[in-house]
């Protein structure tokens, strides 16, 4: 019996030892180490950061040049799922609002409510129609297509809403034959009528200069609210560029300020009107850039002071 109880005194000495050792260890450690912080995502919970990302998102959303997109600010360009056939062919569309209606009030710009182009990918075939639109918010028009994949752009400005130009591809089936590049090319000529580019995109601002037997054109007529209209698409990605007709005279040159994104390659179609009829002259040359030339002359200045 009691060298029973002399075993359990001493296995309760050896467990208080052990108990002791382990205590003063964690002890030690902890006073060496310090208590232990739980990671957290900081960086969630900072709301500088959240409110400068959104911000980002949106600049960058701003920023991208028109005709890329098929819904933009709420506003969506509607055309059928289905492939259209080549030759003449109606086209029907809608641009449907933020509530997923047909939009059916749009704000007059460049004399119509809504201007539609079509163009192949190779940028043949280039159309610059105006629709008409049923009561139901349905555009309708009619196009000559040839097999291929074509982009239908729609500028617009919806009543309440933003000035936009969406853009979306159609199929027209049939066997494909691409257009070659032109090349740079300056100078156009369209029924007799010579088309010159004057000026150079970087610097923001061209004219059209328009001969006919190599005389000066100076009587052309009003078209869309000026005397002539320009559309510049960007090659690769056929971007719709801002380009706005400035005051001038009937002829023969016709100014225009233009926005360029990037450099590249663009493609110029300027639509005129003389003695009654509506011509196309199409363009092709290539871009510095918008911010070439204004470095340059920043470093001229620099050096100068």
């Amino acid at each position: 019996m009691t060298s029973t109880a002399a075993r359990v005194a001493l296995f309760v000495t050896a467990l208080a030892l052990v108990f002791g050792t382990a205590w003063g260890a964690g002890r030690l450690v902890e006073d060496r180490v310090g208590p232990v912080e739980v990671a957290t995502d900081t960086h969630a919970g900072d709301t500088h950061d959240d409110s400068e990302e959104p911000a980002a998102s949106t600049a960058m959303a701003t920023d991208v040049p028109g005709g890329l997109q098929v819904s933009e600010a709420g506003y969506t360009l509607e055309l059928p799922a289905s492939g259209l056939t080549p030759g003449r062919t109606t086209l029907r569309f809608a641009v449907t609002g933020p509530d997923g209606a047909a939009v059916t009030a749009y704000d007059e710009e460049h004399d119509k409510d809504l201007h539609l182009i079509v163009v192949r990918r190779d940028f043949s075939g280039y159309q610059h129609v105006h629709p008409t639109m049923s009561a139901d918010g349905t555009w309708t028009t009619d196009v000559d297509l040839t097999p291929g994949t074509w982009r239908v752009f729609a500028d617009f400005t919806p009543t309440g809403g933003p000035a936009l130009t969406l853009g979306t591809d159609v199929e027209v089936a049939g066997r494909y034959a691409p257009a070659p590049h032109p090349g740079n090319r300056t100078t156009d000529t369209v029924d007799g009528y010579t088309v010159d580019l004057v000026g150079d995109l970087d610097e923001g601002a061209v004219a059209v200069r328009v001969s006919r037997d190599g005389e000066p054109v100076t009587d052309l007529e009003p078209y869309l609210g000026a005397y002539g209209h320009l559309v510049a698409l960007r090659e690769g990605d056929l971007a719709y560029l801002h380009v706005h007709p400035e005051d001038g005279d009937a002829g023969p040159e016709v100014p225009f300020a233009v926005e360029v994104p990037s450099t590249g390659g663009y493609r110029l179609f300027f639509d005129f009107q003389h003695e009654g009829v509506v011509r196309t002259a199409e363009l092709a040359v290539r871009s510095n850039g918008p911010d070439a030339p204004a470095d340059e002359h920043g470093e001229e200045e620099s050096d100068g002071h």
